[in-house]
């Protein structure tokens, strides 16, 4: 055992582990269908991996907005952090699927193409009903609605009431579910997708380059359309987008319970909700397992949160996005699994050093 790195390295710790399982999700079905069918009829790896991102997400995300305290340093950070990679990885895509080596992302020569670059670049393409150059790039929808929102509560000076809204969230997933069981942004609107990939960008930019109650305004009026997508956006169905915005903010319930905000009883009861209420948003018996098995990981890192840990395993959480966002394209372009596994962590480490790190050093500056 070695000292962990950094503080949160428990964060870390649980990065790595989820992003292979999203990418033994899709390895499985790739290059052993027959062996994954029996692993994906007990539990869905590739959902417990996306559930554990999205509890550190909750956990990490409003702290740190808060300890900057700043919206406009929150969302260049946000930008350095994330779109670079994913500009390189979508392009290198496109490149592939021109050549032949990779097949061309479902929709993407039915809808406009200055709609599917809005819908890819702020990240919303799954709540806006577009195609996505890279199909992993859901979850990142559902991590945009969440940056929106969380925003707007901070603006708002509403964000210690996380836990109150995770259980709000949870409970009306429910209902909200049962009465919209599809996305009502329907995949030819695109007008509408228009419309609201517009207001989202505005609603950013004002927050960053404004001041004062145009803020505030905006920042709100960008939390408002986050949460309206996720109601009426949410392809995999309104119960369960709704459950996962509620998972982000069960995380956060959590934070501010061990910074002593709120009562770990609120947190604890916030937490029972979210999980209550989301087993049943799935019709598949290997999502019930995935759901409690994430809460469970992220409950037993939490507890371990004081110990050591192996350094290979912070290390890996630290370039968990570059493998999350490259496991796709490499699965096309690699023959066997054996092949795909020893390319993916040298080549997102390299992705991490000389995509990744610069581009958030950057960002630093520009702050």
């Amino acid at each position: 055992m070695f000292p962990a790195p950094v503080r949160l390295a428990w964060l870390d710790a649980l990065r790595g582990p989820a992003a292979l399982a999203v990418t033994m999700h899709h390895a499985g079905w790739t290059f052993l269908p027959g062996v994954w069918a029996e692993v994906d009829r007990r539990i869905d790896l590739g959902s417990w991996g996306v559930l554990v991102f999205f509890l550190v997400s909750g956990y990490i995300i409003p702290a740190s907005l808060e300890r900057r305290g700043d919206l406009r340093a929150f969302w260049v950070g946000r930008g350095f952090r994330l779109l670079p990679l994913l500009v390189v990885a979508c392009g290198l895509a496109l490149v592939l699927a021109a050549a032949g080596l990779l097949p061309v992302p479902k929709g993407l020569g039915e809808r406009p193409w200055p709609l599917i670059v809005l819908g890819n670049v702020t990240m919303l393409q799954e709540l806006l009903n577009l195609p996505a150059v890279i199909s992993v790039t859901w979850t990142l929808s559902y991590e945009m609605a969440f940056y929106l929102v969380s925003v707007a509560l901070f603006a708002a000076r509403q964000a210690h009431r996380s836990a109150g809204i995770a259980a709000a969230l949870a409970v009306a997933a429910v209902p909200l579910g049962l009465l919209l069981p599809r996305a009502t942004i329907g995949g030819r609107a695109d007008l509408v997708a228009a419309v609201l990939g517009v207001a989202v960008v505005v609603a950013i930019a004002v927050t960053v380059l404004g001041a004062g109650r145009a803020r505030t305004v905006a920042a709100v009026a960008g939390g408002l359309l986050g949460l309206a997508l996720v109601v009426l956006g949410s392809r995999g169905g309104t119960w369960q987008g709704v459950i996962i915005l509620a998972t982000m903010f069960a995380g956060t319930a959590i934070h501010r319970a061990e910074r002593g905000t709120i009562s770990w009883q609120a947190a604890g009861l916030a937490v029972a909700l979210v999980v209550g209420c989301g087993i049943p948003a799935k019709d598949d018996p290997a999502w019930v397992p995935a759901i409690v098995l994430a809460f469970g990981a992220f409950g037993l890192a939490y507890a371990l949160r004081g110990r050591t840990f192996p350094r290979w395993l912070p290390w890996l959480g630290t370039i968990s996005f570059s493998v999350y966002l490259l496991h796709p394209i490499l699965l096309y372009v690699l023959p066997d699994l054996p092949s795909f596994l020893l390319a993916l962590i040298p080549l997102s480490a390299l992705t991490h050093r000389w995509i990744e790190i610069p581009a958030q050093r950057l960002g630093k500056r520009l702050r």
